[in-house]
């Protein structure tokens, strides 16, 4: 089973319409789960989440999914109802989504600051195998003796290098491997990601 991920959308119809027909047509995931921030930003937020609504994809609300104008009364009223942490199971792997960090979408996840023993602790506090994040814009997968940690990065583009990865992910499962992909390059290049 392949999932796609993405996250960081932040009103970019352009960049989330690149991704989706990636994950469709040349990846051919079977789900597509979306790690928030849907809007702020981005020239279309309202699009994006149309779009969003239109494919049924799960989603989890972000930080800036809170702080919405330029919407319709629909769509606001998705985005206010979007959980802030999501749980699944799928080919028996139990998998977590939220934005920032579990029951937070406000402090996000980064390498330099999350032991092993940390990580391994979070997701056996979670009975979960995979935590997806977002927030940091930063790609990571980080694998431990418990499962792993992926954050696809952002599909928006900031002009901030350290917060910009215009990326999107790939989940295999039951092997629970991860491929990260760039929007700037060919659908079948894989790009590296912090570990």
């Amino acid at each position: 089973m392949k999932i796609g991920i993405i996250s960081d959308i932040h009103g970019d119809l352009t960049a989330l319409n690149t991704a989706l027909d990636r994950l469709d047509n040349d990846h051919h995931v079977d789900h597509i789960l979306c790690a928030g921030d849907l809007v702020g930003r981005g020239p279309q937020p309202d699009e994006v989440v149309s779009l969003i609504r239109q494919r049924e994809i799960v989603t989890v609300r972000g930080n800036h999914d809170e702080w919405f104008y330029n919407i319709s009364d629909d769509n606001m009223a998705f985005l206010k109802a979007l959980p802030l942490d999501w749980q699944s199971e799928f080919e028996g792997i139990h998998v977590f989504m939220c934005h920032g960090k579990p029951g937070n979408n406000i402090w996000g996840l980064y390498r330099d600051h999350l032991s092993n023993t940390l990580l391994n602790m979070m997701l056996d506090s979670l009975n979960v195998d995979v935590m997806i994040t977002g927030h940091t814009h930063m790609p990571m997968y980080v694998q431990v003796e418990r499962g792993c940690l992926i954050n696809p990065g952002s599909l928006y583009q900031f002009k901030n290098t350290r917060s910009s990865s215009h990326t999107y992910g790939v989940l295999h499962l039951p092997e629970v491997q991860f491929e990260l992909f760039d929007l700037a390059m060919s659908p079948d290049q894989v790009v590296p990601y912090e570990t």
